[in-house]
């Protein structure tokens, strides 16, 4: 409520005699700049996302006055679209908060030797375990999760220590070993397990629940001998997202 009572106080002193540009640029310099603190932490409710996009429309389209009636210009999703694409610029806050928490699992998955993420391994994934489905951990952290697949779509990795990796589903190769053998990987036991529990096993085929297909049995050879020329380092694993870089970028 603090936030949307700053907002509207905004608004209540925006000049009338501003031009379409002038409120153009009041929006997106201020009135979508007063939730960064909170997208910065925070997933906002659907509900205060859609007040601060009201007070953004009656911004751009009738200045300070709340209860104008006049219809906009044009569509809210054109107006958010980028100006080489049609629209005006003006940022998405639901897509701008998902990008800034993103940051939390880019600090997560990198092991940053920062408190909350050495908590976090600590009291939820050790032993082994990684972030799935499952959704464990404070509120907070449950927010974060909901992003999990997302981070990943765009997402490399370098194998250093490899307890951060999934072994099947993670793009530490070119592509994700679910996908390169999916008759192998109907018979895994262990879909969730990292790649430092795989190279560490002495038997390879544990992995897997036995008999498997012929179909299977060449791809578990071809993936072995695959494997075998991957060696675990003292180096953390190295999430990325370019080949140049590894910084994490809203």
């Amino acid at each position: 409520m603090p936030l949307i009572y700053r907002c509207e106080k905004r608004l209540s002193g925006v000049s009338s005699f501003l031009s379409q540009a002038g409120k153009l640029e009041l929006t997106n310099a201020v009135f979508t700049a007063l939730p960064t603190f909170y997208i910065c932490s925070l997933e906002l409710p659907k509900a205060v996302i859609k007040q601060i996009d009201k007070f953004r429309k009656n911004c751009l389209w009738q200045g300070g006055e709340l209860n104008a009636r006049k219809p906009p210009k044009a569509a809210w999703k054109m107006v958010c679209a980028d100006k080489k694409d049609g629209g005006l610029g003006v940022i998405d806050i639901r897509k701008q908060n998902e990008a800034l928490l993103l940051k939390n699992l880019h600090k997560f998955f990198n092991r940053l030797d920062i408190p909350w993420v050495n908590l976090v391994w600590e009291k939820h994934y050790k032993h082994g375990k990684l972030p799935s489905h499952v959704k464990k951990g404070s509120f907070w952290w449950r927010d974060n999760l909901k992003l999990l697949d997302k981070f990943k779509e765009f997402t490399f990795i370098t194998v250093g220590d490899g307890p951060s990796c999934l072994f099947w589903s993670d793009n530490w190769k070119q592509i994700t070993l679910a996908s390169s053998s999916p008759e192998l990987f109907s018979f895994t036991k262990n879909r969730m397990i990292s790649v430092q529990a795989v190279l560490n096993m002495e038997i390879f085929s544990d992995l897997f629940h036995l008999p498997i297909s012929q179909i299977a049995v060449t791809q578990m050879q071809s993936l072995e001998t695959d494997i075998a020329q991957v060696t675990l380092s003292a180096e953390k694993d190295k999430w990325y997202y370019s080949e140049n870089s590894n910084t994490f970028s809203s």
